[in-house]
């Protein structure tokens, strides 16, 4: 009797083993039927005017419906052989999943909502560029909304849209004081993260620490040797002019020096820079400026050099974002570079947090960096 059941354990096949893969039982196929079976599946579509189905992929890689699913889902015991025949497959059909007969049966889109404004801006766009490549690393989709204007209805709409999405989280990148007073209104019955919008580093919130830049660049400037500072803001209802306004005042408030008077504020743009800064002209010669970011600083710039003043001889300048041209103004720009792909990456971790029932889930801002560059030099006395 031993022996008979010796002989059994040797004489299983291969499937009937411990560490047998899923597909392990499956007789291999013989290709050349299978693709002549499949003949009228022409390449990249199924059925005639049809996409292709997973039954045309199924029968051209010589596998079942379910191995098909497998791979789709990467099922982990699945033989690399057959696992290729199906990618093969897969690629030679064009076939793409059923999107909407999956979230049915999952009830998971795994997509994410996402709602912002002012895509013309460098931070937003980036933000959201930021967001996209950390999503698909994790296999996730977006669904985008732009709001109109800064309204209730206009988010309302926007939220009304990516719900329609069968969306299983919401991401806000707006970081304009209105749209964050009424993004925290909202109850939409899935988790909700604010980016930009909160620089407080509360539970569901991502940014970067505009406060820290703006005082990296002032000290930058003061550590020069340059007596104050002048600060060229943006526009007061953007809470990260604010936060950078709020950043350059406490740089000049750790070293006991007062506060110089405001100028106008910007609107991010470089015309709003060089009419700012002919303005400023008029009234004061500065030695170091801190424009609100790259764009105004370059208008300043330009301003600078039709009153005859020389950057860095004459006036320092530092700006904010590290634009993909600052490398190329003249001359190439100081600035602090904000991480938008870690902010991206942030976000996502925030998001799957969530999902995975962490609620309270946060994360601490992101780090910005100050980018030393040609135009800022110490006082010429």
């Amino acid at each position: 009797k031993v022996a008979a059941v010796n002989n059994a354990v040797a004489f299983r096949r291969p499937c009937e083993l411990p560490t047998a893969t899923y597909d392990a039982c499956m007789p291999e196929p013989e290709v050349a039927n299978k693709v002549s079976a499949a003949a009228p599946v022409a390449s990249g579509r199924g059925h005639v005017g049809l996409p292709p189905r997973m039954a045309d992929v199924a029968k051209v890689a010589g596998v079942s419906h379910q191995t098909v699913s497998r791979v789709l889902n990467d099922f982990p015991k699945i033989r690399p052989a057959t696992r290729d025949r199906v990618l093969a497959a897969i690629e030679e059909l064009g076939y793409r999943r059923n999107v909407a007969a999956r979230t049915l049966v999952t009830r998971r889109s795994r997509t994410i909502g996402v709602i912002t404004a002012d895509m013309s801006h460098y931070g937003p766009a980036n933000t959201m560029l930021g967001l996209e490549s950390a999503s698909r690393a994790a296999g996730y989709s977006l669904s985008l909304a732009g709001l109109t204007q800064i309204s209730a209805t206009s988010l309302r709409a926007a939220v009304d849209q990516v719900m329609d999405q069968a969306v299983e989280a919401v991401v806000v990148i707006v970081a304009h004081q209105a749209a964050l007073t009424l993004a925290r209104s909202l109850r939409i019955g899935v988790p909700l993260v604010l980016v930009e919008g909160d620089l407080s580093a509360a539970p569901l919130t991502a940014g970067v620490d505009q406060i820290a830049g703006a005082r990296l660049a002032t000290r930058h400037l003061l550590d020069l040797g340059h007596d104050t500072v002048l600060h060229l803001p943006g526009p007061a209802n953007w809470l990260d002019a604010a936060a950078r306004h709020q950043g350059w005042r406490m740089a000049l408030e750790e070293r006991d020096l007062p506060i110089p008077a405001l100028m106008a504020e910007g609107d991010w743009s470089s015309h709003s820079g060089y009419e700012i800064g002919r303005a400023m002209l008029g009234e004061s010669r500065p030695t170091a400026v801190f424009a609100a970011n790259d764009q105004m600083a370059l208008g300043l710039l330009r301003a600078l050099h039709e009153a005859g003043l020389r950057v860095p001889e004459d006036v320092s300048v530092v700006g904010f974002d590290d634009l993909p041209e600052s490398g190329y103004f003249t001359p190439p720009l100081t600035t602090v570079r904000q991480d938008f792909e870690k902010l991206g990456q942030r976000t996502m971790a925030l998001v799957l947090r969530v999902l995975a029932g962490e609620h309270d889930a946060s994360e601490p801002l992101v780090e910005p960096q100050l980018i030393v560059r040609s135009s800022t030099a110490a006082p010429v006395r």
